[in-house]
């Protein structure tokens, strides 16, 4: 069965920290993963991606310093550490499943999505 189901949202005041995860079925074992985040009104943009082979990472300019993508390949899940947040980091974040590695991944080539986590970060 295929599963991308993401956990760990929540509301936060700014300046706070939140960890997401990211629960897959085995059949995403030799995927890259990645992390995406939409906030209302605006495309879906590429926030962290996670290579299964070489512990490759990369992270959008605008949460590096910040966040933190890192994967338990052992319990299937990946991970976004989230910190300093701030109100402009508000947005439903999703997780996805690559058959190819990209630094910037675009999100119209993904084909395996999670049903997505809110993050709403106050002021």
């Amino acid at each position: 069965q295929v599963q991308v189901v993401e956990s760990g949202g929540g509301s936060v005041q700014a300046g706070g920290s939140l960890r997401l995860s990211c629960k897959t079925s085995e059949f995403f074992n030799s995927y890259t993963m990645a992390w995406f985040r939409q906030a209302p009104g605006k495309e879906r943009e590429f926030v962290a991606v996670s290579s299964w082979v070489g512990g490759i990472t990369s992270t959008a300019d605008s949460v590096r310093g910040r966040f933190t993508i890192s994967r338990d390949k052992a319990k299937n899940t990946l991970y976004l550490q989230m910190n300093s947040l701030m109100p402009e980091d508000t947005a439903i974040y999703y997780c996805a499943a690559l058959d190819y590695y990209s630094n910037t991944p675009d999100p119209s080539t993904i084909t395996y999505w999670g049903q997505g986590t809110q993050v709403t970060v106050s002021s």
